[in-house]
């Protein structure tokens, strides 16, 4: 009798970036080659029109489960009042926030502040809470973030599964330093969730250099290597468009994505694997 096929979720981040990645975003939802949304709220493409229509793809089944994307990164701005530091009217870069956290320079009361302010502006529009938290650039990692992030996430969402980017017990050895340190970073992370009694993805995969072109047919198998029951592949679909241009340079490396996951090949990767997306509201999305 073969064996019934693992269950992973296959979540898109950025939506509310750019109009291309949320279009990218709810076309792949809606064809149930990704199972989970990563939602921006304080990007430019993000408002109750484009909350509505990623929500209204659920309205019938459960198609996938919508996370909060915590930004606290430029060139995107703050919703609270008086966050600092900034630089110009925006969250200072990947670069400096982590410098920032790393001497302990932030201010844990502002960051949860503006953390409980980007759940509460998620809550609005969607009328309910996040299936599950994660950070723009993995800025959930970050010493004080991290603590700010758990605390917020303990007092006003409980039932919300938190992103940690450990990869899966033997998935071998790293192979570039990012990956070393969110394997680093996610045991922190796992030790002070568990603590607050908070639930955390068993396992995560999907980084890699997006910098360089990459052949992402070849490399997306490498993301289910070890890779257990509930674990996480993160992933970034979009179509290219002046917003996006002008925010990220993530550009032609999303339409990759996309036209990986609308293939045939997809779908046949995963089979061949062992592995089926999970359905929101019946599979465990956290251990």
């Amino acid at each position: 009798m073969a064996e019934a096929p693992r269950r992973i979720w296959l979540c898109a981040d950025d939506y509310g970036l750019a109009p291309g990645v949320n279009e990218a975003i709810r076309a792949l939802v809606a064809r149930g080659r990704i199972n989970a949304v990563s939602v921006m709220v304080v990007g430019p493409a993000f408002d109750r029109e484009q909350a509505g229509a990623l929500a209204a793809l659920n309205a019938k089944t459960a198609r996938a489960a919508h996370g909060l994307h915590v930004t606290l990164t430029g060139p995107f701005r703050p919703l609270s009042a008086d966050f600092a530091p900034l630089r110009g009217h925006g969250f200072p870069s990947l670069r400096d926030m982590g410098w920032l956290a790393a001497w302990r320079r932030l201010s844990r009361e502002r960051l949860r502040v503006e953390i409980d302010r980007q759940l509460r502006r998620f809550i609005d529009v969607f009328g309910r809470p996040p299936d599950f938290i994660d950070g723009h650039q993995h800025v959930q990692l970050l010493p004080q973030v991290r603590d700010a992030l758990l605390e917020v996430a303990a007092a006003a969402a409980r039932s919300a599964w938190l992103r940690q980017c450990g990869r899966p017990p033997g998935a071998g050895v790293p192979r570039d330093p990012k990956t070393i340190l969110l394997d680093l970073a996610s045991i922190a992370f796992r030790r002070k969730a568990r603590r607050l009694r908070l639930l955390t993805n068993p396992a995560f995969a999907g980084a890699y250099d997006f910098r360089t072109r990459t052949e992402f047919p070849a490399l997306f198998p490498r993301f289910l290597h070890g890779m257990p029951e509930g674990g996480l592949i993160m992933c970034h679909p979009g179509f290219v468009d002046a917003t996006l241009e002008s925010l990220d340079p993530l550009t032609k490396q999303r339409e990759r994505e996309f036209a990986y996951f609308d293939s045939d090949a997809f779908p046949r990767v995963l089979a061949e694997h062992g592995f089926a997306l999970a359905s929101p509201g019946k599979d465990a999305a956290a251990a």
